[in-house]
């Protein structure tokens, strides 16, 4: 059993708790201010040994912006560069300034707390404040799987902000058209982004030996990403390939985007042959495409919710809607667009309607039959 004691210093009394480790060997940490601070230490020292939780003190005497290069370094490995790039950005700017000569001992619930509220009065919107929360937490958990704490001070808190989802702008079948005859050259890649709902790097990304003609098909199989000036090539966001059906009229688009090319070619290639940059905002060609229009303000992304709509509206069923995107379930393609499905709703009330209409009428009948 841990046992303490008492000791004066130039700043007044301080208690030492001494006890034995898991494998026996005899330790101790000092400084408590209080017997009562002291007590609290032993017994959960003794409490962490017996469900095999402990962690010595000092393995917590790290700073967080060591452990925290080390797990950018795993991140950067495991993740697109596009996601790395907002986790080393968050870290950099938001999480190492605060943190980083912080020892992982020393960090708190409430201390956690304090800092994203402090970000929140700063101004920072809810966004990047979960994303540095995500990253800080992020470091402590490899420091719990590491035996350097016992358990992550930063899960649990309360006050992380809410993201508020920006309305989404569906476009009309007339609305798309206006868009594309305002995008010129652009036009193809427009419908595509529209009537396909591939994201912007899967369209970038499409070679003319994605595209299947004949059975009104394309492959998603590369995803380009620009991060600040530099494109990378990779697989889709999903790390699969997916199929994803071609209507007619852009089956005779494709068709004549893709008039001799060779089957490696980029089915929208930029100015130098090379997998086209993206549009630059106010001054760039969709936005400018947007303004010619007359349509409502849309970015290229918002062209895949278009692509949703107008699929639900054709009657298309969830799971077909999932596969066409490429999202992970069906479940997640409802949260995602459940306002489109209203209409459902409505039928689901006219269809019970409809069939207590038809039960009360054979009950009516029942009876008038057994009293002929």
């Amino acid at each position: 059993m841990a046992t303490i004691s008492s000791y004066n210093t130039a700043k007044g009394r301080r208690y030492r708790v001494r006890y034995r480790t898991p494998q026996g060997r005899q330790t101790d940490k000092r400084g408590f201010t209080t017997k009562k601070a002291a007590e609290a230490f032993a017994a959960t020292v003794e409490v962490e040994k017996m469900r095999g939780e402990y962690v010595p003190p000092k393995l917590g005497q790290i700073a967080v912006g060591e452990l925290g290069l080390a797990w950018l370094e795993r991140k950067e490995a495991d993740l697109k560069p596009s996601a790395y790039k907002s986790l080393e950005t968050a870290w950099r700017i938001h999480v190492e300034p605060r943190w980083g000569n912080a020892r992982l001992a020393d960090i708190d619930l409430d201390s956690v707390e304090r800092w994203i509220a402090d970000l929140s009065r700063r101004g920072k919107g809810a966004t990047v404040v979960i994303r540095a929360y995500g990253v800080l937490a992020g470091v402590l958990d490899s420091a719990v799987k590491a035996r350097r704490l016992a358990k992550n001070p930063a899960r649990g808190v309360e006050n992380l902000p809410r993201k508020q989802r920006k309305p989404r702008v569906y476009l009309t079948h007339g609305q798309v058209d206006s868009l594309v005859a305002a995008a010129g050259p652009r036009g193809t890649l427009v419908y595509l982004l529209a009537y396909t709902g591939v994201r912007w790097g899967e369209a970038i990304g499409l070679r003319v030996k994605h595209l299947d003609l004949l059975r009104k098909r394309l492959t998603v199989v590369e995803n380009a990403v620009q991060v600040n000036m530099q494109m990378h090539v990779g697989t889709p966001k999903s790390h699969t390939s997916r199929s994803v059906p071609i209507p007619d009229f852009l089956v005779v688009e494709l068709a004549r985007q893709c008039e001799g090319k060779e089957r490696d070619a980029l089915v929208f290639p930029g100015r130098d042959g090379e997998h086209l940059r993206r549009s630059v905002s106010f001054t760039g060609w969709f936005t400018k495409a947007v303004e010619r229009a007359g349509v409502p303000r849309v970015t290229p992304h918002d062209l895949r919710h278009t692509a949703a709509s107008l699929a639900v509206s054709a009657g298309v069923n969830v799971k077909a809607l999932q596969r066409m995107l490429g999202h992970a379930s069906a479940a997640m393609t409802l949260d995602t667009y459940a306002e489109l499905f209203d209409d459902d709703l409505d039928a689901v009330g006219s269809a019970l309607d409809q069939a207590r209409s038809a039960a009360v009428w054979a009950k009516c009948g029942q009876g008038e039959t057994e009293a002929t």
